[in-house]
């Protein structure tokens, strides 16, 4: 009978650290061709919102299975997530359906984690401050999966929603554990001086521009995931050592990427490298201590399921979950 976890499960099994090591191996896996995966499929419910089918098959681990997810950016505010979602993981040999969990909590996880990796990789290995754009759930995350690579002692953060921002500092500066939080007056004052940035907004535009990024500076994008959105200065982008999740993806659903292709700022190639290739030494990472990096993550199904996978092994191991009879 297969597995349902819910949140709480997921939550309860699923660690940080495992998971970050987990990604690395994901993408490694990826870049190599060892998974089998096409490019999600989208289906647009109106400006904005979609819903998309993201199958893959983990041949290391023998699972193949998929993630169904919606995006809704007007339920930010309500009782909804913008972001919902479910992963089924099935065996590969007879086609049995392992389990079935709560994929919302993943995608949250996952994507921090997989931008863990990118900072391992590509930030410079003294880097101190951190700036987050935006103060919602991929903020919250990205506090406490970047923290696990790199010895940050400051934590900037800015949302277009002040009061967000500071209660969102004031949440983190009550744990005795954490780098200090500090709510920013402005994107730029967040930004400039900041070591890595990370954007984690709604944003469908540009909200940050190249003039604040400086030498040296890691940047990590992981909004604007459709080819008519993009969240950073194109200038940027093109400045940049530009390293991405799937280099097939990118060119099929980056609006970062295809925008500025599309006004020639530059051309396919300016994608330096698959960030699998990077953590395995195929391609280079940062070169100097002087060099901008950019990671453009869009989200890959491999890592749902690698981690879904993960989840699945560990609610066994911990008796979590129900068991749902299908016949």
């Amino acid at each position: 009978m297969p597995l349902w976890l819910s949140e709480s499960d997921v939550r309860a099994v699923l660690s940080m650290a495992g998971l970050i090591d987990a990604m690395e191996s994901a993408l490694v896996a990826f870049s190599a061709g060892r998974v089998v995966q096409p490019v999600r499929t989208v289906v647009e419910l109106r400006e904005r919102a979609f819903f998309a089918l993201m199958p893959a098959y983990d041949q290391e681990h023998a699972l193949f299975g998929a993630k169904l997810v919606t995006v809704i950016p007007e339920n930010h505010g309500t009782v909804w997530p913008s972001h919902q979602a479910i992963v089924s993981l099935s065996d590969p040999a007879t086609g049995e359906l392992l389990a079935m969990m709560d994929g919302r909590y993943i995608t949250e996880a996952r994507t921090a984690a997989v931008s863990a990796v990118s900072t391992r990789h590509l930030a410079r290995a003294d880097a101190a401050v951190l700036a987050i754009i935006g103060s919602g759930v991929q903020a919250h995350s990205h506090v406490q999966a970047l923290p696990l690579v790199r010895a940050f002692r400051e934590i900037r953060v800015w949302s277009p929603n002040a009061a967000h921002a500071a209660q969102f500092a004031a949440q983190f500066r009550a744990s005795a554990s954490a780098p200090t939080v500090q709510a920013a007056d402005s994107a730029e004052e967040a930004v400039r001086g900041a070591d890595v940035v990370v954007l984690a907004t709604a944003s469908v535009t540009p909200v940050i521009e190249d003039s604040w990024v400086a030498a040296g500076t890691h940047v990590i994008g992981v909004g604007a995931c459709r080819p008519t959105q993009r969240e950073m200065d194109p200038a940027l982008v093109a400045r940049a050592y530009l390293v991405v999740d799937s280099r097939a993806a990118a060119l099929q659903e980056s609006g970062d990427i295809l925008l500025a292709i599309e006004e020639r700022r530059f051309g396919e190639d300016h994608i330096a490298a698959e960030l699998g290739d990077v953590a395995c030494g195929r391609r280079r990472g940062r070169m100097d201590a002087g060099e901008v990096t950019v990671f453009k993550s869009l989200g890959l199904a491999i890592e749902d399921v690698v981690s879904a996978g993960l989840v699945y092994r560990s609610a066994l191991k911990a008796g979590r979950g129900t068991q749902i009879p299908l016949q």
